[in-house]
């Protein structure tokens, strides 16, 4: 299993990232309790390797980035930092998509600013704004690449035909979609992407669902290993396809090392096979 993947075929990154959606506060808003806490494991996520982090302008809104650079800038030359515009926060509950083109340059904008870089290495389409044409939003994307503000583009909750639709536009880096061991809905985009040379970006990768319960192949598997279900499900993603970089998100430190950790756990053919299953 490879360690490692180019993502856009450029730009190396460890398999196993971070997703620094929950450094922000209850509800992915506000300001953390212990801001220095969300600000160590971050630097502690680098310290273990971690060469690929994942937030968004809608956590916190604004939070997760400005922690990102407090913590980490100057950023170390194997470090991708990517970011999403896309979905803006009324309110705490309210996750509103928003694609207007004069909006997604307004957000790139900012995010320069807050994550302190003159290009981003990622930048993903939140979701799709279903009341303005995709060719407008991804349109504008590939501006932001041909300016040279945007190195990559890439998706979130996307179906094929969504997909393939944008690629008449620009390349398509990336996909992040809900995907886990438990929830499996997305497996033609994730075909599609295996197929394309694509990477996929499952978020919400540690679910485990009921899989877990007693006496159950995960629970089996995970005392073989010793390790938890949810090292297990990581392990099982990584095992999945070589094109995933899963990107659990944690504001423990303990949690953080857990699931680092999970990189190393190798599933025999037999364990992958009982996992795929399931």
């Amino acid at each position: 299993m490879s360690e490692t993947y180019a993502l856009g075929g450029d730009l190396t990154v460890g398999r196993l990232g971070y997703g620094a959606m929950r450094i922000t506060g209850p509800g992915i808003w506000g300001y953390p309790d212990d801001p220095e806490n969300a600000i160590a494991v971050l630097r502690r996520a680098v310290e273990l390797g971690v060469t690929f982090i994942d937030t968004a302008d809608s956590y916190g809104p604004h939070v997760s980035e400005d922690l990102i650079r407090r913590a980490l800038h100057p950023y170390a030359d194997d470090l991708v930092i990517a970011t999403k515009a896309g979905l803006v926060r009324p309110s705490r509950t309210d996750w509103v998509p928003l694609g207007r083109p004069e909006y997604l340059r307004h957000a790139l904008e900012q995010s320069l600013v807050r994550l302190g870089v003159e290009r981003i290495d990622l930048f993903q389409l939140h979701r799709i704004d279903p009341s303005v044409p995709l060719a407008d939003q991804i349109g504008e994307l590939k501006k932001f690449v041909d300016e040279g503000k945007v190195r990559h583009v890439g998706l979130s909750e996307v179906d094929v035909d969504e997909l393939a639709a944008a690629r008449e536009i620009t390349e398509i880096a990336s996909v992040q979609n809900l995907y886990n061991l438990a929830d499996r809905k997305h497996e033609k985009v994730l075909d599609y992407t295996i197929e394309h040379e694509i990477a996929f970006i499952p978020w919400y990768p540690v679910a485990t669902g009921d899989l877990a319960r007693p006496g159950g192949v995960l629970d089996q598997a995970s005392r073989d290993h010793g390790a938890t279900p949810a090292q297990l499900a990581l392990a099982w993603l990584l095992r999945r396809a070589p094109n995933i970089l899963p990107i659990p998100g944690t504001s423990s430190l303990a949690h953080l090392a857990e699931n680092v950790a999970a990189a190393k756990i190798e599933l025999t053919d037999e364990e992958f096979a009982q996992l795929s299953g399931l």
